[in-house]
């Protein structure tokens, strides 16, 4: 199957300003052909249309959730939208409290009920970003078996249920591609594989928002080059289930205390992430991390075929001009068109 571009429903932590239909209306517009659907734009949804509104926090009941689900589905079938997956399902492997885990297991359960309303057997699973030893432990055995035991709940399902694991740039274990990929080699189900990301790969080996040069101390060239070339070398691309393309700002201090982004508690990568990535080729706006260099190992080195979302996360689309949407999915696409062509895709 040949690289086909899809734009994930955009937010910024938890301020939905604009609405999941005029998002996917105006990705569809942009011409992109797939969408990730994020699970807190369905609860946004059923909220909304909810007969008696519940208070923001609260939590909403599944049959709420489904019938957005359902009418999510519709509008995508009406934009000839493919939904490529349903992310994003946090806070799963390796926490120490168990009786939490039993809870996340629970919850799988209405996304699996969700994910067959939308239509998708994909569901992505960001690495654990809690707090060391108290909420989530570095037991690669517990990560493990709690993953096995996932894709085996997954494989039950009809069609079966497929999970896409990412690494976080600031995941509390799991934040480079190598320790993602150990933890799919041992998972070693057909049905769990990796989702790779531009951002989480280059803003962890090459770049440091807290550091004054916004790059990592030593080589950061030579540091991509080589965790790029061992990419190529150990990555089974049958494994890796869709892309992720992005760039981020430069800033213009390290993100410590006192810059606007800076969260007490928070890693720095993390806050960057949130408030500060821009599309491909977006270099008039401060965009510096060396996407194409990662692009390229994933779709021409590592020869990779199939979904490439242009993910996004900024403070611009807390911005409330209906024109956000429209301008955003124009330049996701204008970001794609460019890549292709730079890669001959």
């Amino acid at each position: 199957m040949p690289c086909t571009p899809a734009i994930a429903t955009m937010s910024v932590g938890r301020a939905w300003v604009h609405t999941l239909p005029a998002k996917l209306t105006q990705i569809a517009a942009a011409g992109f052909k797939g969408v990730e659907l994020f699970y807190e734009d369905l609860e946004y949804l059923a909220r909304e249309h909810s007969p008696s509104p519940s208070a923001p926090g609260a939590e909403i009941h599944e049959p709420a959730l489904l019938a957005a689900a359902q009418t999510t589905k519709q509008l995508c079938d009406t934009l000839d939208l493919q939904i490529i997956s349903l992310q994003p399902f946090l806070f799963y492997e390796g926490l120490v409290d168990r009786a939490a885990h039993a809870q996340r297991l629970t919850k799988l359960r209405t996304w699996f009920r969700l994910a067959r309303t939308l239509g998708t057997d994909l569901i992505q699973i960001p690495s654990n970003f809690l707090l060391p030893a108290t909420e989530t432990t570095g037991d690669w055995d517990v990560i493990v078996a709690d993953m096995r035991e996932i894709a085996e709940l997954g494989r039950q399902e009809r069609p079966v249920i497929r999970f896409a694991y990412e690494n976080l740039a600031w995941g509390t274990y799991v934040s480079t591609w190598e320790t993602l990929w150990d933890v799919v080699q041992r998972v070693n189900r057909p049905n769990f594989g990796a989702c790779l990301d531009t951002f989480n790969i280059a803003g962890r080996v090459w770049a440091d928002p807290a550091a004054v040069s916004g790059r990592v101390a030593g080589d950061a060239d030579g540091l991509l080059r080589e965790s790029l070339a061992r990419l190529v070398r150990t990555v089974d691309v049958r494994k890796v289930f869709y892309v992720q393309v992005v760039d981020a700002e430069r800033l213009a201090a390290p993100l410590g205390e006192g810059h606007p982004f800076y969260v007490e508690g928070q890693p720095a990568r993390m806050s960057w992430s949130r408030n500060a990535r821009l599309f491909l080729y977006e270099h008039e706006k401060g965009g510096y991390l060396p996407v194409v260099e990662v692009a390229r190992a994933f779709l021409n080195d590592l020869k990779f075929e199939g979904w490439v979302s242009m993910e996004l996360f900024s403070r611009s689309l807390a911005e409330a001009d209906p024109a956000v949407p429209r301008e955003h999915a124009r330049r996701g696409m204008r970001a794609w068109e460019l890549l292709r062509a730079e890669l001959a895709l």
